[in-house]
């Protein structure tokens, strides 16, 4: 059921963490361009991945017995927000940080934990997701990629699509049947971890209309595994995805996909000594902060304890709406202006943004699933 967000504070001790991340940008990121700092989920730099993981921003939250750092949700809301604040480019670490170490943690066995673990707190583990399938959009209830146990393990047949930056990453946790058909759903679905390098498994890269190719379909040909890729016990693959969304829509990164574009236009009106766009502005930041204290307030339900499905499900909803307004507001009002000249690079980053902007309400669920989340929650439905 739906509880009501109460607001929270950052902690001092978590903002502390600022100067920190801010120094390590400032040497890394500040010199790009405004539209290579736009592609901040897209950007994929293994190198600056490694940094982090060096001056300890990576596995904040785990515990210091496999590399982590034993701090908060609220720790790691502070770092996500800086850098993608700034534009870092932070693909390469990112579903291993956010999603495969707390999944590994939580329900991998103790010689999971020690293999995995320390390796992506120093950034050098690369995780992907393989949850979505062809033919299936977001009912991930309906997959049908298998993994059939073996006397050795487990042998992987099947197809996953859309799978971020899977080209570049060490490792896939995916969620395939163990049992049963695509018609028993949640029943009989496990997660398992695949190493990308094991024969049999083939990545195609899909290009986007900016020319990048961060998705990809990949393929899974009679691929060999041990016994131990499989993540906790079998069976238990929904209750793992479930609690994984809750980490994957709640953050900070539901709000700031477009802040850049925001950032490098108001600089174009301070610039052109613009004054009329001051109530627009207004508005537009207005919102973002009544974002931002929606996942603050759904980040301390986590440091908590508590799962705030529903709660994140609003938070990403209502967030990936605000990032997808900004480049039409943004194009609407240079667009009202044919005289004024726009520079080549505020150009660049509103056209990178206003192509990608479509998926930003795909991307850890479409706005017709999360909806149907929230009615359920609010006995709606």
């Amino acid at each position: 059921m739906f509880d009501t967000l109460t607001l929270a504070q950052l902690p001092q001790q978590d903002e502390d963490l600022r100067p920190v991340v801010r120094d390590l940008v400032a040497r890394h990121v500040a010199a790009l361009p405004a539209d290579r700092r736009a592609r901040s989920w897209q950007g994929f730099d293994a190198s600056f991945s490694r940094a982090l993981g060096k001056a300890g921003l990576l596995g904040l939250t785990l515990p210091r017995a496999y590399g982590g750092h034993e701090r908060g949700p609220f720790a790691r809301f502070v770092v996500v927000e800086e850098l993608l604040s700034a534009g870092a480019p932070v693909a390469a670490h990112w579903i291993a940080d956010r999603q495969s170490a707390p999944l590994i943690h939580a329900y991998g066995t103790e010689a999971q934990r020690q293999f995995y673990i320390p390796r992506i707190c120093r950034g050098e583990a690369l995780f992907c997701i393989g949850m979505s399938e062809p033919g299936s959009g977001s009912d991930l209830a309906s997959v049908r990629t298998r993994a059939d146990r073996t006397a050795t393990g487990w042998v992987v047949k099947g197809q996953k699509i859309w799978t971020t930056n899977s080209l570049h990453s060490d490792y896939m946790i995916a969620l395939v049947r163990t049992s049963g058909t695509p018609d028993d759903r949640h029943a009989g679905l496990s997660q398992i971890i695949i190493d990308l390098k094991a024969p049999g498994v083939t990545i195609r890269p899909i290009v986007d209309l900016t020319g990048d190719a961060h998705f990809a379909e990949v393929f899974f040909d009679n691929v060999a595994l041990g016994h131990d890729a499989l993540v906790g016990g079998e069976g238990q693959g929904w209750q793992q995805v479930g609690a994984e969304l809750a980490f994957e829509r709640s953050g900070p990164e539901r709000i700031y996909s477009s802040v850049v574009l925001l950032d490098a236009w108001v600089q174009h009106l301070q610039a052109a000594g613009r004054s009329d766009c001051a109530a627009l502005v207004g508005r537009l930041t207005a919102e973002l902060a009544t974002l931002r204290a929606m996942s603050i307030a759904c980040t301390a339900r986590l440091a908590a304890g508590e799962s705030p499905v529903v709660e994140a499900s609003i938070v990403k909803d209502r967030g990936t709406g605000f990032e997808q307004e900004l480049p039409q507001v943004i194009g609407d009002d240079l667009a009202a202006h044919p005289d004024q000249p726009v520079g080549e690079e505020l150009y660049r980053t509103l056209l990178y943004v206003t192509h990608v902007a479509p998926s930003f309400s795909l991307r850890g669920g479409t706005r017709e699933i999360l909806r149907g989340i929230i009615a359920r929650g609010m006995g709606l439905r």
